[in-house]
């Protein structure tokens, strides 16, 4: 009788181990899959920030504006801006920046 006690135990821990290793082995492929994915955006990130950071600097745009639209662009004041606002066959028109002020 102990003996079988002794194998039926050794048995359940072979078993039990074998459970384990192969649940932390799975963990461990998702957390390098994720550790990838949040590299190759933090990647993308990078690139984007300083993407945009180099093409909206004040000397860029300047240098954009007389490159490309020296005769196209004028300048124009931000209160003159309105805004369309359609609702149920209804039209009105107030200044865009009317929330803002509010």
């Amino acid at each position: 009788m102990k003996n079988f006690f002794l194998f039926f135990t050794v048995i359940l821990l072979i078993f039990s181990t074998t459970y384990t290793k192969n649940s932390t082995k799975k963990i461990e492929n998702q957390i390098f899959n994720i550790e990838e994915n949040i590299s190759v955006l933090k990647d993308k990130y990078e690139l984007v920030l300083l993407e945009y950071n180099y093409l909206t600097s004040p000397k860029k745009l300047l240098h954009y504006q007389s490159q490309y639209f020296e005769k196209e662009l004028s300048n124009i004041d931000v209160n003159s801006i309105k805004e369309l606002i359609i609702k149920k066959e209804k039209i009105t028109i107030q200044n865009f920046n009317q929330l803002a002020n509010e």
